[in-house]
């Protein structure tokens, strides 16, 4: 963002974060009765994301000024998160809405969600609506299970269905980030039978760094070949993982040297980043 996190500089003028997340960890403990996963995992936001724009309209219409490929608009989440924003609140404001896409769609690092919580958290601030973050989280929810960390704004342990967060304190790491070229979809991961969902839970009390795999990282690599090519390339330099639902994946180092050298090795038909480890959501101090 172009202004710190002082709250009177945050105005129609300012460029908003929405910053991508990785899961440390992400175990499937159990199942509804609805047929939604438990889970437990350990989110942590990295400074590389997407990038939003807002203006104000003088009708009443919501329009995304840079529809996705393959995304109709009416479907983008920054437009369903400023509806149900309206809905809410049964203010009938209009906006353009600006994205800057830089995350990848299906990369299992929460970049839709990402966009839909900024959205949420900046035309709250920008109507004046008044709603606080757990009436905001309760709305994100509606749009996905990973858009309430966004939300909460802090690294923390999350479980159910990713809405219950305990904050964790997280030493300072860097991670080189590889972008497969897959795009995967939540949903198949989550309906293949052999799914593991009976792991162990585990408490956030007792949960430490290196602790817990990703279940869902067998079934992505199963359907996709080219996330275990990535893993295993990366695995070359220290214990690599699947984020999310994949398909990236990424391995944490100490210091950005040491990830900037493992980056500067990067085969040329991969892609990939290097970002910081955050603790702190950009918008956290936002009312």
């Amino acid at each position: 963002m172009t202004n710190g996190n002082k709250e009177s500089t945050l105005d129609w003028t300012t460029d908003w974060a929405a910053p991508a997340k990785i899961n440390l960890f992400l175990h499937v403990v159990g199942r509804r009765s609805d047929g939604y996963h438990l889970l437990q995992t350990v989110f942590r936001f990295i400074d590389h994301g997407d990038t939003l724009r807002f203006t104000p309209r003088a009708d009443h219409a919501i329009v995304l000024t840079t529809p996705l490929p393959g995304v109709p608009p009416a479907q983008d989440l920054t437009v369903c998160a400023a509806r149900l924003l309206r809905e809410a609140t049964g203010f009938d404001y209009g906006v353009d809405i600006s994205l800057e896409k830089r995350l990848p769609l299906g990369g299992g690092l929460g970049g839709g969600s990402s966009d839909a919580a900024t959205t949420l958290l900046a035309l709250n601030h920008l109507w004046k609506l008044g709603i606080d973050r757990a009436g905001l989280q309760r709305i994100g929810l509606t749009l996905g299970a990973d858009v309430p960390i966004f939300i909460h704004g802090r690294a923390a342990f999350a479980e159910g269905v990713g809405e219950r967060f305990s904050d964790v304190a997280l030493e300072p790491s860097w991670y080189l980030v590889l972008v497969p070229p897959v795009a995967v979809p939540t949903a198949d991961i989550f309906r293949a039978p052999d799914l593991r969902r009976d792991t162990p839970s585990i408490s956030p009390a007792s949960w430490r760094p290196g602790i817990g795999g990703n279940d869902l990282q067998p079934i992505a690599c199963r359907l996709h070949p080219e996330i275990t090519r990535h893993l295993d390339w990366l695995s070359r330099s220290g214990m690599a993982r699947m984020s999310g639902s994949g398909a990236c994946v990424f391995a944490e180092y100490a210091d950005p040297e040491a990830a900037g050298a493992a980056f500067a090795q990067l085969p040329p038909d991969m892609r990939g980043f290097v970002a910081r480890g955050l603790d702190r959501h950009p918008l956290l101090e936002l009312t």
